[in-house]
């Protein structure tokens, strides 16, 4: 997502009546509030969750957003499709248009997806460097051993992209289902480290991200994460 910052005096000529040059008077006859707090610099940054107030008018009140959805199977993780149903679909909130989505689930993958519309946490929760470990529900179409536990550990070499996985955590439930906790999210990743033994996933289902776990909430329904909750995105 591109950054929504600003800085004051050209956020102030955008929005309002006023020029560039207006803004250092607007400052000095503390005209501009930010966040509550009277405005002392034509420096300081917008950002899209400012509160800016000239003149006691609102001229930007927009509140983060950052929701938790169980996505059930058939159900596309984008904002628009011309034939599927799509996440967005699924949520009922005022801001609903202005949410993107915060790593992507295959179209039969059921499970945790984020969604936001504070650019700055998404990326976050993507990057490689903060390493939020992600733990999916699979099952299998032919037995699992130990064997799988020790590989997953070790990483799986894909030669035709010269590339290892990072070592994963392999918890065997039954002969046919896993947990299975990564902290790299390649493109179908988890359908072929499994293939790395033919063995062919039928099912996968993301139960976290990070802290965020789905526990008790139903297939299809979602939750509003608190700003507290939400922060609690290790640095």
């Amino acid at each position: 997502m591109k950054s929504k910052t600003n800085r004051l005096d050209r956020f102030i000529s955008q929005n309002s009546a006023f020029s560039l040059s207006d803004t250092r008077l607007l400052i000095a006859q503390k005209r501009i509030l930010l966040d509550g707090c009277v405005a002392h610099s034509i420096h300081q940054k917008v950002t899209e969750f400012t509160h800016v107030v000239l003149d006691g008018n609102c001229l930007k009140d927009n509140n983060p957003v950052y929701i938790m959805l169980n996505k059930p199977q058939g159900v596309v993780s984008a904002t628009k499709d011309p034939k599927h149903s799509t996440v967005l679909d699924l949520i009922q909130h005022p801001q609903r248009g202005e949410l993107h989505i915060v790593g992507r689930l295959d179209f039969n993958t059921t499970g945790l997806v984020l969604l936001t519309n504070d650019g700055t946490w998404s990326r976050k929760i993507s990057l490689p460097e903060t390493k939020l470990a992600k733990t999916y529900e699979v099952t299998l179409a032919k037995p699992l051993s130990n064997e799988y536990i020790a590989v997953f550990r070790k990483g799986i070499y894909f030669s035709y992209e010269n590339n290892t996985t990072r070592p994963a955590c392999l918890e065997i439930l039954s002969p046919y289902t896993a947990r299975l906790t990564l902290i790299e999210g390649k493109y179908h990743q988890v359908k072929r480290m499994f293939g790395f033994f033919q063995n062919e996933v039928l099912a996968l289902h993301r139960v976290s991200v990070g802290q965020f776990s789905l526990g008790e909430l139903e297939l299809g329904h979602s939750k509003l994460l608190s700003t507290a909750e939400a922060a609690l995105v290790s640095d």
